[in-house]
């Protein structure tokens, strides 16, 4: 395997629900096998949920606040910024529950790494480095009004689709919520956003 000296994000595919084990095992695997050198970091990238009733209206606690949990972005998948060395690439590729590197050709060959528009829509709430960004406060999401229609093409303006831009398929007002058809990895692939999350664009 051919080996690089530059420390890339790679993106490892793991058994969906298992993303934080994955974590747990191999930072705990990076401190015993002596690859702080080479791995640096590892990233189960998440995203504020709002806790709906079954109705799908938004729960609020006893001072009137929207309620939300911690939801992995991206179910499958954990980040790591490292450097592809063979010993590096074993202790990642080897750890309990990884199946694979994504955008790996099999047969021990290097993997790709994600490119710097990628490393922006996996990683929208953290900086190069993998470090937290901290967020100003978001505006409640109660009672939002939507100032487009089905067939407009819209810009997602934060989440982890943030800079992508598409169609509206569907609106639901009960939600405040859209479903956008945009383009990842090549795909067409329906997403949902917030009305506050998106804005029209008008050509």
């Amino acid at each position: 395997m051919v080996e690089s000296l530059e420390a890339e994000w790679y993106v490892l595919q793991t058994y969906s629900g298992y993303e934080n084990k994955v974590k747990t095992s191999l930072e705990s695997r990076i401190e015993t096998m002596n690859m702080v050198d080479f791995i640096y970091r590892v990233i189960v990238p998440e995203q504020e949920v709002i806790d709906r009733d079954k109705d799908g209206a938004p729960i609020r606690d006893k001072e009137g606040e929207i309620k939300t949990h911690m939801e992995n972005e991206y179910p499958g998948y954990v980040l790591v910024k490292m450097v592809m060395t063979d010993e590096a690439w074993y202790v990642v590729r080897n750890t309990p529950n990884v199946t694979g590197f994504l955008g790996s050709r099999g047969g021990g060959a290097k993997p790709v790494s994600l490119t710097p528009d990628e490393v922006d829509t996996f990683l929208h709430r953290y900086d190069q480095d993998g470090n937290p960004i901290v967020d100003e406060p978001e505006v409640k999401r109660a009672d939002l009004k939507l100032d487009a229609n089905i067939g407009d093409t819209v810009k997602i303006i934060s989440g982890s689709m943030a800079g992508q831009e598409g169609p509206i398929t569907a609106i639901d007002n009960d939600k405040a919520e859209v479903t956008v058809l945009i383009t990842f990895f090549g795909r067409e692939t329906p997403t949902q956003a917030s009305f506050a999350d998106v804005e029209t664009i008008t050509y």
